[in-house]
């Protein structure tokens, strides 16, 4: 479609040097041809230019003093994408790898994974190029608080509600929200993922990994299979990898693998979840600590694995769980897990897959789910916490769960029910991205040119 690819280029001469942006970018309008041929009144009102444009971005430097009396010098992201349907939603990462291209991805992917979930949230995102691995608390608190003190001009809890992401928990959460509470003077529900201590909702550690099994199990049923007895790979060994490990061993499924930034932990009699928590969550160590405590598992490092992808997805298995980060999983390591049978893949990361992986997917026929919409359960679970502190009262987990299942119910059947409308049945990439544009777009309309 000669409109979508004019737009492409458009942005890319306003927004040069920004590869993932564009790859986010370029995979969603894909998706819209259909609607926007049959919708003329989408191209009549800008909608897409509009959408890619964040409605403001913020940069800003980050000075802190490190152990040695030092200054050092970060670089600091807010991308406040869209807010249509609600204040910004959307978490902050800390990596030496952040920078604008992939803030305003993870961005613009939150646009469409919150409008997905039916909750009224927003779009954006944020971080630093800052690497907590090997700093001190004394370290993380005094870089938490000096970005503190730019971002709390820009948010509050009707306006712009951060939360974690990769190199953010509660320790870095805990340490913002009070340096933000106290230049405000003022106890807001402004963060999510906040400790329990302090108006955290139980649940929400848990939810992405949670809900990522969940929307796998919605797949899996309409494909007449069941999670129970089922061989699943998982990358990654964060939060969200914890947590979709735990679940799929709760619903009897067996895990065989995690992953870290250095190798690939492969146990084929199933991972030791409580030694894989006590490592990653407890002595923030290394996958390889596991093999010392069980010899009998492999570990893979990275320096062996193949040259055209990741070593966890050349595994063996049924299911697969990209739990990591953008784009680990390659064309090559898709052509592997469909060539040993794997029947479903389900995304806890936000755009683990290459797009040539995706159309690999996509080609085979194989239950595919992607981000946006499989990993939406965080953000669910964060507006929950909203709702939570709005109304000064604090849900069991068992009700959290049961409204996360129903979330994630809903949200595979909007992806799946769009699909099936606009002629491609089983096509959730293009179902989860109409379905979520279209709630945006029909609210931006209603809404004049702002």
């Amino acid at each position: 479609m000669t409109y979508i690819h004019d737009t492409i280029v458009r942005l890319q001469q306003s927004s040069p040097a920004q590869a993932e942006f564009y790859q986010a970018v370029e995979e969603v309008l894909e998706s819209l041809t259909p609607i926007l041929e049959h919708n003329p009144k989408y191209r009549q009102q800008a909608i897409i230019e509009r959408m890619i444009e964040p409605e403001r971005q913020i940069m800003f430097r980050v000075p802190w003093v490190d152990d040695q009396g030092n200054i050092q010098v970060n670089k600091g992201y807010r991308v406040e994408f869209n807010s249509a349907l609600g204040p910004y939603k959307g978490g902050l990462r800390f990596h030496p790898s952040v920078n604008a291209s992939i803030i305003k991805f993870l961005g613009f992917e939150q646009i469409f994974k919150n409008a997905l979930t039916g909750l009224p949230i927003g779009g954006g995102k944020g971080g630093a190029n800052f690497d907590p691995k090997g700093k001190s608390d004394g370290e993380i608190m005094r870089f938490c608080q000096s970005f503190m003190n730019e971002l709390y001009r820009h948010i509050g809890p009707t306006t712009d509600v951060p939360a974690g992401d990769i190199g953010v928990g509660a320790r870095e959460i805990g340490y913002m929200f009070g340096q933000y509470k106290k230049l405000v003077n003022s106890f807001d529900g402004v963060f999510t993922g906040k400790s329990l201590l302090w108006g955290g909702s139980l649940g929400r550690k848990e939810a992405t990994g949670y809900g990522c099994v969940y929307f796998a199990q919605y797949m899996l049923a309409d494909l007449g299979h069941e999670l129970a007895g089922k061989t699943c790979l998982v990358s990654g060994a964060g939060n969200v990898a914890i947590y979709t490990i735990e679940k799929l061993q709760q619903l009897g499924a067996q895990v065989v693998s995690c992953s870290d930034s250095a190798g690939t932990l492969y146990h084929a009699s199933g991972i030791e979840l409580a030694a894989l928590k006590q490592i990653k969550e407890v002595e923030q160590g290394r996958l390889t600590d596991y093999v010392k405590h069980y010899p009998e598992a492999e570990y893979i490092a990275k320096a062996d694995y193949p040259a055209d992808g990741h070593a966890v997805w050349r595994l063996k298995a049924d299911l697969a769980f990209p739990c990591a980060t953008q784009n680990e999983l390659t064309a090559a390591d898709a052509k592997a897990l469909v060539a040993q049978g794997c029947i479903a893949v389900s995304e806890g990361a936000n755009m683990p897959s290459t797009p040539e992986a995706v159309e690999i997917f996509l080609q085979s026929g194989i239950a595919y789910g992607p981000g946006k919409a499989a990993n939406a359960g965080g953000v669910a679970t964060s507006q929950l916490e909203m709702a939570q502190n709005a109304s000064m009262q604090r849900w069991s987990f068992a009700e959290v769960d049961e409204k996360l299942k129903v979330i994630m119910h809903n949200i595979y059947l909007r992806a799946r029910d769009t699909a099936e409308q606009f002629g491609q049945p089983g096509n959730l990439v293009l179902g989860a991205n109409i379905a979520g544009f279209k709630r945006v777009a029909d609210a931006m309309i209603e809404q004049g040119v702002v």
